[in-house]
């Protein structure tokens, strides 16, 4: 996949990981389908009620395909469940000025998000519900309601690991772990 379409949801800056899945739910199973599900239902529902919802109540999924973000997304615990109940509930992928290291690397080892940096402040620019189109190879995000073109830094091997399915699953298909 070298295109990610669809509506954008946008946040502010220093999104923690409790906003992103409240501690109630870190119980959940990732492993489990039903209890991911569940999981991704409580997506971004963390966040003061001026967001919206990033999941409409009763759904378990999300409307939103790319997640617009300041700076230090995904601050705070360590907890993985934070990349990979977005990516339960939809999201492909997050833009951001500035990732927290541990948010960054989990979602690349977990394979649900693509973390995107981007050089420009977006999220005072581009409005929830706005389509854009995220091109992975050309390293832009693309507004389609004005046609304008953000860059985006390069993320470099992360893009294959990500798509090869995350880190455990990358690295048995590379041949550094045996199947």
């Amino acid at each position: 996949m070298t295109v990610i379409s669809g509506k954008i949801f946008v946040v502010g800056d220093n999104i923690d990981t409790d906003q992103i899945i409240p501690a109630q739910y870190l119980n959940l199973v990732p492993t489990i389908p039903a209890e991911l599900e569940k999981l991704g239902s409580h997506a971004l529902s963390g966040l003061p009620d001026h967001y919206g919802k990033f999941v409409a109540a009763g759904q378990v999924k999300s409307p939103y395909t790319i997640i617009i973000g300041g700076r230090n997304f995904g601050c705070g615990s360590s907890r993985e469940h934070a990349p990979v109940c977005l990516g339960a509930a939809g999201g492909r992928a997050v833009v951001a000025e500035s990732f927290a290291r541990i948010f960054f690397r989990n979602s690349i080892a977990t394979g649900q998000l693509y973390p995107m940096e981007t050089p420009a402040r977006l999220c005072d620019k581009l409005q929830t519900g706005d389509e854009a189109e995220l091109d992975l190879q050309r390293h832009t995000l693309t507004l389609k309601r004005t046609g304008e073109v953000f860059p985006l830094r390069d993320p470099g091997a992360a893009k294959d690991v990500i798509a090869g399915g995350g880190l455990f699953e990358y690295a048995r298909t590379q041949g550094l772990i045996k199947k």
